[in-house]
């Protein structure tokens, strides 16, 4: 009989590879150009800055020094705001102090001249480095197919300044841009955390301040777990007194009624079983429904990429699943992913009118991240039902992080990250 072919399991894990360097590279490529928007703006404020001194040594400029500790919080505050997007936190420093020397003697206010110094020069230069090498593999990738609408004369495209001839010479140009993009591939991810460094390093908080800040996190997180493992306690109270202890108390009705009815009415006794043992089976099922809501079984049968592909596939909104986790995390973090998805895909299908959803799941490094996106009707309030509040509780209990965003008329997204360890 004919044999199949099957494809090679060997260049799966190469694909694999590749794509998720792509996925990287373009990831990089957006802090890049994010990070040369605030490096713009950091150039504008330095420059401020040195005009308001250069003026001041003429005595005209002290007028306008009140503004330079107010233009720099609003740099620093772009630059907080676009890391904390791509990563952990960066919490500010307390609001300025109202007189300018008290300001200009605050450490965080020097702090952050001194990052507005570096971000303005050397971040400008590295997001320039950074846009400009992705342009360059672009236009040198393509030139092949354009090549014959420029005069040979002229050269190339970019730093390309010789003479074009034929075909082969615009090849050559082709492996040019194939270089350029291997090097955007291996290099972009590092220039992205290269100009990230100084706002991580610079414009967060003092250690001292710091440490009491994480105190005061950890002391509230620490409060939403017992929140949450109170309302869960509560949760499973309700579950068995409303359903499973009534249905057992059923049970023993029907098995006394069926005892009396052995003397007193032989024929009803089948009738009065068969209830009981309906009773029974019905109090057997709402019990494993409570376990699986504590700890789903099937995260220990099928892992946490078949549990979740359980939930998308029995989703009645179409949903399409990504996951991307190498290995296995913790279980509660695993449980903690698992109760995300299927909280907000009830959500999404109660609430939504949405005809599509995306859950993507991967791990990066020691973060599980989660996102869970719909094509509806948006809007969604965490005010407006406790779904979304238990979420972000049980969220913030394992010191994650989550937000959401569902602007009204859609769509609606919520991201979320678990620490999972490395």
């Amino acid at each position: 009989m004919p044999q199949k072919r099957r494809t090679p399991q060997k260049s799966r894990p190469r694909r694999d590879y590749l794509v998720e360097r792509l996925r990287i590279s373009v990831d990089a490529l957006e802090h890049v150009v994010g990070g040369l928007g605030t490096s713009l703006l950091a150039l504008t404020a330095l420059v401020w800055l040195l005009m308001v001194a250069a003026a001041s040594l003429l005595g005209v400029g002290l007028l306008l020094a009140p503004t330079v500790p107010r233009v720099t919080r609003a740099v620093a505050d772009r630059e907080r705001a676009r890391l904390t997007r791509w990563g952990p936190a960066v919490i500010g420093p307390p609001p300025l102090p109202p007189a300018v020397r008290d300001a200009l003697r605050d450490p965080a206010v020097r702090r952050e001249l001194a990052w507005l110094a570096g971000h303005g020069t050397a971040g400008f230069l590295l997001g320039a480095i950074g846009i400009t090498l992705p342009i360059y593999a672009v236009e040198n990738g393509t030139f092949p197919l354009w090549y014959r609408a420029l005069d040979p004369d002229q050269g190339g495209p970019g730093m390309i300044w010789w003479r074009i001839d034929g075909l082969a010479d615009a090849l050559g140009v082709w492996l040019i841009g194939v270089g350029f993009a291997a090097v955007v591939i291996g290099l972009g991810p590092a220039i992205a955390r290269l100009q990230a460094l100084p706002g991580r390093r610079l414009l967060g908080p003092a250690g001292d301040v710091d440490l009491s800040r994480r105190v005061a996190e950890l002391t509230a997180t620490r409060a939403a777990a017992l929140d949450a493992h109170a309302a869960e306690l509560r949760r499973i109270e309700r579950s068995l007194h409303d359903g499973t202890q009534n249905r057992l108390v059923a049970l023993t009705v029907l098995v006394g009624a069926a005892r009396r009815a052995a003397d007193r009415n032989p024929d009803a006794v089948a009738d009065i079983l068969d209830r009981a043992q309906e009773a029974g089976e019905q109090a057997l099922a709402e019990l494993r429904a409570v376990v699986r809501g504590i700890l789903p079984p099937v995260l220990d049968d099928r892992g946490l990429a078949g549990a979740l592909a359980g939930l998308a596939g029995t989703c009645a909104v179409p949903c399409r699943l990504e996951v991307d986790v190498p290995g296995r995390c913790a279980v509660s973090v695993e449980a903690t992913a698992y109760f995300v998805v299927a909280e907000a895909l009830t959500n999404l299908v109660k609430h939504s009118g949405a005809v599509s959803a995306a859950v993507t799941v991967r791990r990066d490094g020691d973060r599980l991240r989660l996102r869970i996106s719909d094509d509806g009707t948006g809007g969604a309030d965490e005010d407006g039902g406790t779904g979304l509040r238990g979420i972000r509780r049980r969220v913030e209990a394992y010191d994650g992080r989550f937000v959401m965003v569902s602007p009204p008329g859609g769509p609606t997204t919520m991201d979320v990250e678990l620490p999972c360890g490395s």
